[in-house]
């Protein structure tokens, strides 16, 4: 494994953990998008239905299972035990108009039309456009804490590290993923508004707030 995929693991995984401790410590999902949090639930299970049949490495195993029950978590304390903290009536992206799509591309654009294949082709097209709700919810808001920004950073880190990644691949390996290149440079873009505004205020000691 190169570098630049392993900082972009422990970026994903950094990300995880600054959510779940932002949770437990402040007892509140408060300004985190419950919508946001399925789509990563339905991107980790289609794109991981290979541990049913297939063995890649114990690595390869202990991260996703981590990153499907760790998402399968961040669900229940949101609909759960820290229920009475989220607002709905902030939340109201319509995940319908990101769902649909993905899947249709996927079964247009895909490398085999068989299902693990297109499955796994949709979760890499849904992973890149499912922060929408969160951003979106952030739009309605205006503002954000601090923490949750770190974690929104460290998710966006991960996908930037990946960009690195392919490059290294490509020139070491000889080998292109189209669709992951193409999916993770959209999903990078996304964030690009979001680090301006962590980079030149939330690093600065300032509070997180999108211009008017």
């Amino acid at each position: 494994m190169n570098i630049f995929r392993l900082l972009g693991d422990l970026a994903h995984l950094a990300s995880i953990f600054i959510l779940v401790h932002k949770m437990h410590t402040t007892r509140s999902c408060r300004g985190i998008s419950f919508k946001t949090q399925a789509l990563y639930v339905v991107v980790f299970l289609t794109r991981y239905i290979d541990l049913l049949y297939s063995w890649i490495s114990l690595y390869n195993f202990i991260m996703k299972i981590f990153f499907i029950s760790s998402s399968c978590y961040i669900l229940y304390l949101m609909k759960y035990r820290f229920r009475p903290t989220y607002d709905p009536s902030l939340d109201t992206f319509k995940v319908e108009y990101l769902v649909g799509p993905c899947f249709v591309l996927a079964l247009i654009f895909n490398y085999r039309f068989e299902l693990t294949e297109v499955l796994w082709t949709f979760s890499i097209y849904l992973e890149a456009v499912a922060i929408f709700p969160q951003l979106f919810m952030m739009q309605r808001t205006g503002e954000a804490e601090t923490i949750t920004t770190h974690y929104l950073a460290a998710l966006g880190a991960y996908r930037a590290l990946y960009i690195p990644n392919w490059i290294y691949r490509y020139w070491m390996e000889g080998t292109v993923d189209p669709i992951a290149v193409v999916a993770g440079i959209v999903q990078t873009g996304l964030y690009l508004d979001f680090f301006y505004v962590y980079v030149t205020k939330v690093l600065q000691g300032q509070k997180f707030e999108l211009p008017a």
